[in-house]
């Protein structure tokens, strides 16, 4: 199975606080989605058979992972891609994009927030997107926090940019993101204090915040309704700590879906990077667990 940074190199490598009522924070409990990440090798392989294949296991909403370098949407103009959705009843809200000054065979990566930015957002809106997320940072888009600042300006300027279209744009955490460096500051606090809050929100990847040891619960308490997203990734409960179905693992998900008010949660995908059969099993899975227990 590919990594994720292998899946997004590869993929730009083929073409060079709220003040208000409780009640309007609510998620619509109708929706269960999941990032296409999961089965990334079947979409490349075979599309529309994949999301007839999801929509039958039950999810009604995905959000897409290959934008990046090709401008389509997994080898599809967005008019296509987008009638091929609604064909199978799913709905595309959110879909990853990347920063874009990690350079392909020595060129920008067109479709990325730092290259060609305008066409991506108009892309995404015709998909019927709602939410543009920077998606990951490769190890030379990181760097220390004067590194971070640059890149916090460099989303909020994106940010803007997507507000014109009637979208959202958000930052999906890993765990590279919360060791402290110079002065005690982590990265996120960067990342979430210096861009506009309105202009950037955050994807919560429940995967990544544990491994970093972290507690999603405070993040909320300290940052309500900046959450919008969330990835419902489960962690083996044995080391080395791997992707697990959801509910079979050591993340306590009602706790967490108990406070979606408070985070702002508007969409959830489920995704598991790396599963131990066939991923479609897995999603099975993690979709009965959801049903049963989350919504």
């Amino acid at each position: 199975m590919t990594s994720r940074r292998e899946f997004l190199t590869s993929a730009a490598l083929l073409s060079a606080g709220l003040l208000v009522a409780p009640s309007l924070l609510a998620y619509d409990k109708h929706y269960i989605g999941i990032q296409l990440y999961t089965v990334r090798e079947a979409m490349e392989k075979d599309p529309a058979g994949t999301l007839a294949k999801l929509a039958q296991i039950g999810y009604n909403s995905v959000e897409g992972a290959t934008y990046t370098g090709s401008q389509k949407f997994y080898g599809m103009t967005p008019a296509v891609f987008a009638a091929l959705l609604k064909q199978q009843g799913l709905i595309m809200p959110s879909s990853h994009h990347r920063l874009g000054e990690e350079l392909a065979n020595g060129a920008p990566v067109p479709g990325t927030i730092l290259h060609d930015w305008d066409r991506a957002v108009d892309d995404a809106a015709a998909v019927g997107v709602k939410y543009m997320v920077c998606a990951y940072l490769s190890e030379a888009e990181r760097g220390g926090l004067d590194h971070y600042q640059r890149v916090a300006e460099e989303l909020n300027k994106a940010g803007e940019r997507c507000k014109k279209a009637g979208i959202q744009l958000c930052y999906h955490n890993h765990d590279f993101e919360f060791p402290a460096q110079a002065g005690g500051k982590r990265p996120y606090d960067i990342l979430l204090n210096s861009t506009d809050k309105e202009l950037v929100k955050m994807e919560l990847d429940l995967y990544w915040i544990t491994k970093a040891g972290q507690d999603p619960l405070a993040l909320f308490k300290q940052y309500p309704g900046r959450f919008p997203l969330w990835h419902v990734k489960d962690m083996a409960k044995e080391a080395p700590h791997s992707f697990a179905e959801v509910g079979s693992g050591s993340i306590d998900f009602k706790k967490i879906f108990a406070h979606a008010n408070e985070a702002g949660l508007k969409y959830f995908f489920v995704e598991q990077d790396a599963t131990p059969g066939s991923p479609f099993d897995s999603v099975a899975k993690s979709i009965a667990y959801i049903k049963k227990n989350l919504v």
